[in-house]
């Protein structure tokens, strides 16, 4: 008996002196995970999803390797903050301009694209985009069942019942992001909310597929906004075929929009400031 206890007693010590050795010789904490917990402690931490990643710790130690990805992947929540962005702008070390960070979402959809067959399944976007990309002639066009309208939390989004796609007000919209990922079709984007024009067309290729041909009123890569354009504010994606608008160069006096013979270019009517949040 006296044996055992001995044992079990040399055994305790021995566990003990390992623990011990192990506390003084393994760091306390992996290197910038302080930094990285100080920072996330500004943070909403909502886990929304919204910056592009899954949690808010995981946005943090981004910020932390490189805080200026805060400009390119802003926190919808924080620049709705000012008290949470003066947090942020002291933690990070930089001065944060939320006027020229704040977005807004577009949908690159002009609608009306002609359905090819009458779908019966779950009434989501989602459920239908998984049978040959939807029911529509256009395969990237919106499929209008509205599982962007369930996740906005402005109530910003709502579905145009002639021609089944969805609608952003801007006036309400607070670019949280949700939306863009949730629409199967990636048809939603977050643009700069000083944007001035946008383009009604997400064909993802410049030449048609066979028998699902983009809409009537899809881009035709004519490019006569481009020669409409007096202030090079216009420049072409040759791989998609599409025009792409700097916004700096644009004057919005809207030739583009005027010449283009589908309709699919429109002034961005976007707000180019932070709307207040709804109260829910």
């Amino acid at each position: 008996m006296a044996v055992t206890i001995i044992i079990l007693v040399a055994i305790g010590l021995a566990l003990g002196v390992l623990i011990w050795v192990v506390n003084i010789v393994v760091p306390q904490k992996v290197k910038g995970l302080e930094r990285t917990e100080e920072i996330a402690a500004v943070l909403p931490g909502a886990n929304c999803g919204a910056c592009g990643n899954p949690s808010c710790f995981a946005y943090a130690k981004l910020l932390t390797d490189d805080p200026g990805y805060l400009t390119k992947h802003p926190c919808s929540q924080i620049i709705e903050d000012k008290e949470g962005i003066e947090r942020l702008e002291n933690v990070l070390g930089i001065t944060v301009d939320a006027e020229n960070m704040y977005r807004e979402a577009v949908v690159h959809c002009n609608g009306n694209s002609e359905t090819i067959y009458e779908y019966s399944g779950a009434e989501t976007c989602k459920g239908a985009a998984q049978l040959l990309k939807g029911f529509r002639k256009c395969p990237y066009a919106c499929l209008g069942l509205g599982d962007c309208v369930a996740v906005c939390p402005q109530h910003a989004i709502s579905i145009d019942g002639d021609k089944h796609v969805a609608v952003i007000d801007t006036e309400k919209c607070i670019g949280c992001g949700l939306c863009t990922i949730e629409c199967p079709q990636n048809l939603i984007e977050l643009v700069p909310a000083k944007t001035k024009v946008v383009l009604l067309c997400n064909y993802q290729t410049v030449r048609d597929h066979p028998g699902r041909e983009k809409c009537d009123s899809g881009c035709i890569h004519c490019r006569k906004c481009l020669k409409a354009c007096e202030f090079d504010a216009i420049t072409f994606n040759s791989e998609r075929g599409i025009p792409v608008f700097d916004s700096e160069k644009c004057t919005r006096c809207g030739k583009c929009v005027d010449v283009c013979p589908v309709g699919c270019l429109k002034l961005f009517s976007g707000t180019g400031s932070i709307p207040e949040p709804v109260q829910v």
